[in-house]
């Protein structure tokens, strides 16, 4: 059956673009900050530094002013003149009116570089200071402002000028840092710049992290595809000893099983086919020779259809073991509940007395009370038949059978010893594989199909149970299965699954 043709991961569903992606968002956020954070916060304490030098300024001009029970042009100028105004681009005082008494930019000094705000740039009429500066101070508040424009630090102040209670004028002051605002200014193109720097950086490690961490679930995805296509071979390469060296760890182990199971099923399959077309060959030949001889005698067509019954028997046999193979195989446990291991015993030696009888084979039991399992009853009759059949059939005529069921420690135990035909050590192996026979030419005359162990440790394994073979030191076999115990805490109600 051909591949199914794989469709080409669209480019921003990959997960490496997805990776790179994260990288880089996360780094943009980290640099956003960086340009943003030291910025704004050297402002802001550029501004409280503003703010306090103006405000302390503007209560020292308003001290010496309030000495002057009222304020003129002259005494104001007088005034000023004796005050350290150095540093300030402009000084304003006004009468309660808001009308200007001094302006130091009349006064003969500088216009400062670059001109005053907006607000300052226009004379008002009537020389009127129209300011909300002001027009707060006059109202008796102090006010501080500060703002940075075009690369300069604009900080202003104002402050009534209070004589026995009564504001009798405010002054206004304005300064011009350009120094502070070409050094917060190169302090921007410099987070810029690195910021671009470490954005290169961040766009080249991204895709080389994100293609080195990506290359790895590539790899696994191949091996994926590989498996997926019969090759359960291979394997691989363990890198690391991270999450994704866990996963490639397991990937083997998964193909390690995948494999033999695979083997399995293709020596099961070539058995089985084996098993079922050595009957079919039997029942085709002995058809074909009664069709084809004209004057067969009655006696012989009778011992041909005999033979062809027995082989189709043989062929049932054969179906109804692989049926139940496959039910162990597939369907999970039926309903268990505590059944006694030594009841179920004695109802194996009722049944099979009558064929130990006729092949000579003598049956001996030892079955001792309270040996109770959970498990299902009709599962572990059928694991207790078939040992207790193959040792009558595999048995000479004159042989013994023990059965023995007990407890040992928090086991019980199903034992069946036989002074049978025995099993070579190099065979206990492989005694519980599918199809396997030690004696072959007597298993298939005993009616054997090789698959009636393999259902008992199956069985068995089901149930938490196990299962050994060992030959007897007189000749013969011992077959053990052992079963957790089923103690009465644990309740006689019936649960789903193997305990």
């Amino acid at each position: 059956m051909a591949a199914p043709k794989r469709e080409k991961v669209p480019f921003f569903s990959s997960l490496q673009t997805k990776y790179a992606l994260s990288y880089l968002v996360i780094f943009a956020v980290v640099l956003v900050l960086l340009n943003t954070y030291p910025v704004l916060a050297s402002q802001d304490l550029l501004f409280a530094s503003k703010r306090d030098s103006l405000k302390s300024q503007a209560a020292v001009m308003s001290s010496a002013l309030m000495e002057l029970e009222t304020l003129s042009a002259d005494q104001v100028t007088r005034v000023m003149n004796m005050l350290d105004t150095m540093g300030l681009d402009r000084v304003l005082v006004t009468d309660p009116a808001g009308l200007v008494l001094y302006d130091s930019t009349r006064a003969g000094e500088e216009e400062p570089e670059g001109g005053a705000p907006p607000e300052e740039a226009e004379e008002p009429e009537y020389r009127y200071a129209l300011l909300q500066e002001v027009v707060y101070a006059l109202r008796g508040n102090d006010v501080t402002y500060s703002r940075y424009a075009d690369s300069c630090f604009i900080s202003t102040a104002a402050a009534p000028i209070v004589y026995r209670g009564m504001v009798i004028g405010s002054i206004y002051i304005l300064e011009l840092d350009k120094a502070q605002g070409e050094l917060l200014l190169s302090l921007q193109q410099n987070l810029r710049t690195i910021s671009l720097v470490i954005a290169g950086v961040t766009l080249v490690m991204s895709a080389f992290f994100s293609k080195m961490l990506t290359a790895r679930i590539a790899a696994l995805l191949r091996a994926i595809r590989v498996v997926g296509e019969g090759e359960y071979g291979h394997r691989l390469q363990l890198v690391g000893r991270d999450e994704l060296a866990q996963l490639a760890e397991e990937f083997n182990h998964l193909t390690d099983r995948l494999q033999t199971t695979e083997e399995v099923r293709r020596r099961f399959v070539s058995d089985a086919s084996h098993e079922l077309k050595t009957p079919l060959a039997s029942i085709r030949l002995l058809a074909d020779s009664i069709l084809q001889t004209d004057k067969m005698d009655p006696e012989t067509v009778r011992d041909f259809v005999s033979d062809i019954g027995r082989e189709a028997d043989r062929l049932t046999r054969i179906t109804e073991h692989l049926l139940a193979l496959t039910r162990l195989d597939s369907l999970p446990a039926g309903k268990t509940e505590p059944v006694d291991l030594s009841q179920v015993a004695g109802r194996v030696l009722s049944m099979l007395t009558p064929v130990a009888d006729a092949a000579g084979v003598t049956l001996e039991s030892s079955c001792k009370p309270g040996c109770i399992v959970r498990a299902t009853g009709d599962e572990l009759y059928q694991v207790a038949y078939n040992l207790v059949e193959n040792a009558v059939k595999y048995n000479f005529a004159g042989g013994k059978v023990w059965i023995s069921v007990y407890r040992e420690q928090d086991q019980v135990l199903l034992e069946v010893e036989d002074t049978g035909i025995g099993i070579p050590e190099e065979d206990l192996p492989k005694v519980f594989n599918r199809f396997y026979r030690v004696d072959k030419a007597r298993s298939r005359e005993a009616g054997g199909t090789g698959l009636g162990l393999s259902i008992v440790r199956d069985t068995v394994r089901r149930h938490g149970g196990w299962v050994t073979a060992r030959p007897r030191t007189a000749g013969g076999s011992i077959f053990t299965v052992g079963f957790p115990q089923c103690r009465p805490e644990s309740g006689d109600g019936g649960e789903e699954g193997a305990p």
